[in-house]
């Protein structure tokens, strides 16, 4: 964006720096609409971070080309959105439109990602040597040795396989699952049911003196931390059992 279109615009003061603002666009029946956007805020917009829509535009304009500073026609606008308002026609291109991303947000959304997958192997994985899941840094050090790349704009979940793949050669992993046989007592029932729920809760039984017993099946490398959290729930009087 140039300078002498936001000066012309009467928005851009001493204090605000060019590098603040990007131009969001959609494209309809051969029309391109473009609106002048603060990147942090319209991002947040975009992915639901921020409910509301106040401070995401820089200029309340509708531009045909905000560079050069030609607004679309009211005409236009209607005919495109179904109505001329400005804030209206600007969340719609925000939200299904394209929104350019800073440096630093790709650098956020590849570090989310990737601590969402390592988050995933550390529960789904364990290292077939010990049995036992592989901590996090372990997993991290590894994907670094990889050289493992990180989508920013695809789901975590999607990736997974990919990542596991490109992880075989540097961290030995085995994925396998556990079913656990767990009888909750009588008083510890009402704090457990929610988290046994939560937890893939099979063949529910309720027990002629009030406790629930059901059968579980996770992730092997889980174990650890569903044992973890049922035992806290219940003062480690839950009864635990590996089903083979």
């Amino acid at each position: 964006m140039q300078l002498c279109l936001l000066h012309s615009l009467g928005i851009y003061g001493e204090n605000v720096k060019e590098s603040k603002s990007v131009t969001a666009h959609i494209d309809i029946n051969g029309e391109r609409f473009e609106v002048i956007v603060d990147p942090d805020l319209a991002f947040a917009f975009k992915v639901g971070k921020k409910a509301d829509f106040n401070n995401v535009l820089i200029a309340e304009e509708i531009f045909k080309d905000a560079r050069k500073g030609e607004r679309h026609s009211i005409e236009k606008l209607k005919k495109a959105f179904g109505t001329d308002d400005v804030i209206t026609i600007a969340q719609r291109i925000v939200k299904e439109g394209e929104v350019p991303i800073t440096t630093e947000q790709r650098r956020a959304m590849v570090e989310e990602k990737r601590k969402k997958i390592v988050t995933m192997i550390a529960r789904e994985a364990i290292d077939p040597r010990t049995g036992a899941p592989h901590p996090p840094q372990r997993i991290e050090k590894a994907m670094e040795e990889a050289r493992v790349h990180i989508d920013p704009f695809k789901p975590a979940e999607s990736q997974f396989e990919s990542v596991v793949s490109s992880l075989r050669s540097f961290l030995p992993m085995k994925f396998e699952h556990v079913r656990l046989a767990v009888k909750i007592p009588t008083e510890f029932v009402q704090r457990c049911y929610q988290f046994a729920k939560s937890s893939g809760m099979q063949q529910e039984e309720w027990l002629e003196d009030g406790s629930l017993a059901f059968i579980v099946e996770i992730p092997a490398g889980m174990r650890p931390e569903f044992f973890d959290r049922i035992n806290g729930l219940t003062a480690g009087k839950a009864i635990i059992k590996e089903l083979k």
